[in-house]
């Protein structure tokens, strides 16, 4: 919510509304996440888990026209905020903004999956399709004509799509130069993609991932922009860009576990220098050899984590993940405890700065029935927390402060733990690989089938 509310991409907040909610990122957020907890069984600010998908918190959509459409900034909020009413109804909780420092005028719009009534809204492509119909007939009500796909022979080709090609600029490698810049920042594959999302591209997640750049008519999958691109090895880079490759150590014959990895790094380094493998680059720009190739490095790097924290077995290994998972299990159910903690105290704390303000009014003129009544409730709420002076309320500031800083802290810890969790996970699945000689097998039958449809692909004289 923070991204979309940008002033510098809205107009200075022109171009912002919300339905059922604050406007502000912060206030909204909370706001969201008090309907939420009230008809979920979950928790708006729970961690996701650590194996498996999480409950999706809010849907986030982005409605978008074409330069050639002629929608003003005005017409496409207006679109917007029509569609959400239309679409999900006067109940639901919504923030909208409509950005306008791009070419293609879009709207940002994130819903809360739980309406203020209870009724929960659902992502998937049956609902995108009724979403992609309601938006097209609020567009068609509000005088924006919808243009047909452009497909079949004699179409011509977007002006945006003859700049690039005119530059020698492709959609692929503009997609690839993309990631390229975003893995650096982010640290799942699903941050990645939302970043993705963010700047304009459209992502489509399903047994492969396919994107599209903005101009671009049809998705690409990222498995067809090079083997480093694929969904593994994406993964691959975004969890062992910080590691490092480290040197190989001398051979400790009481290590098994290392002895297998130092081995099974010389025999990729072979096949890479002798390109019998896919060559799978670790850095992008950079030439091809068995020092840039992902699987080297994806090796080395995890004989860095076994040589640093001295792991002489898988089953130290197995011991450690096992550890992983039940203190990650431990810290969500205390994150979560100190979660409803920290919101009781934000909400007490709105409170007294409610009675004050209130106080104060009372002292100036006559408050209303309703003021005198929400007087008297947040007074009752401070006597229940023993609020009873200025030292109180001081007190009450700073734990809230201390309180939020200590949240920030346990999920900046618990991300941590997840990420150590997934590189073990990965060490002991690769080491089972190596383990039973599939890791060198793999690789030469990846090569030969990749060999197999290059030849295909040939045209035959």
């Amino acid at each position: 919510m923070r991204y979309i509310l940008n002033p510098d991409k809205t107009e200075e907040l022109l171009y912002t509304a919300s339905i059922n909610c604050m406007t502000d990122a912060e206030s909204a957020y909370l706001q969201m996440q008090l309907v939420y907890n009230q008809f979920a069984r979950d928790r708006f600010d729970s961690p996701p888990p650590l194996e498996g998908k999480g409950t999706v918190k809010a849907i986030h959509y982005i409605q978008s026209f074409s330069p050639e459409d002629n929608v003003t900034p005005e017409l496409a909020h207006k679109i917007a905020k029509a569609f959400v009413r239309k679409m999900f109804g006067d109940d639901a909780q919504a923030v909208i903004a409509t950005h306008v420092d791009r070419q293609h005028l879009h709207s940002h719009i994130i819903i809360n999956t739980y309406s203020l009534s209870g009724h929960k809204f659902y992502a998937n492509k049956d609902s995108l399709k009724e979403v992609r119909r309601v938006s097209d007939s609020v567009c068609k009500a509000l005088g924006v004509e919808i243009n047909p796909k452009l497909t079949g022979k004699g179409k011509s080709i977007k002006r945006y799509e003859w700049e690039q090609r005119r530059k020698g600029t492709s959609w692929k490698e503009q997609i690839r130069q993309a990631i390229d810049r975003l893995i650096p920042t982010v640290d799942t594959l699903d941050e990645l993609l939302q970043a993705i999302e963010e700047r304009g591209y459209e992502v489509k997640r399903g047994k492969y991932i396919s994107i599209k750049a903005p101009g671009q008519e049809r998705y690409v999958r990222t498995k067809t922009l090079g083997e480093e691109y694929d969904e593994e090895s994406l993964k691959t880079r975004i969890l062992y860009r910080e590691v490092g490759t480290g040197t190989t150590p001398e051979l400790n014959n009481e290590s098994k576990l290392r002895a297998a990895y130092i081995a099974i790094i010389g025999d990729v380094r072979v096949l890479a220098s002798q390109h019998k493998k896919i060559q799978r680059k670790r850095i992008i720009t950079a030439e091809y050899s068995d020092d840039n190739d992902l699987d080297v490095y994806k090796l080395s790097a995890q004989l860095s984590v076994i040589n640093k924290n001295n792991l002489h077995s898988i089953g130290v290994v197995e011991s450690e993940i096992k550890r992983l998972k039940d203190f990650y299990d431990k810290q969500r159910v205390e994150i979560n405890e100190t979660i409803v903690e920290h919101n009781r105290l934000v909400s007490l704390w709105e409170q007294v700065q409610e009675f004050y303000a209130l106080l104060k009014k009372s002292k100036e003129g006559e408050l209303s029935d309703t003021e005198k009544l929400r007087k008297a409730v947040c007074k009752q709420a401070m006597e229940q927390n023993d609020i009873l002076n200025s030292a109180d309320v001081d007190s009450l500031r700073r734990n809230v402060k201390s309180l939020s800083k200590r949240v920030s802290s346990m999920k900046d810890n618990l991300e941590k733990c997840r990420q150590r969790y997934e590189v073990y996970c990965d060490m002991r699945d690769t080491y089972n690989k190596i383990s039973k000689g599939d890791y060198i097998s793999n690789l030469v039958e990846e090569e030969r089938q990749r060999r197999e449809q290059a030849n295909k692909k040939k045209p035959r004289r």
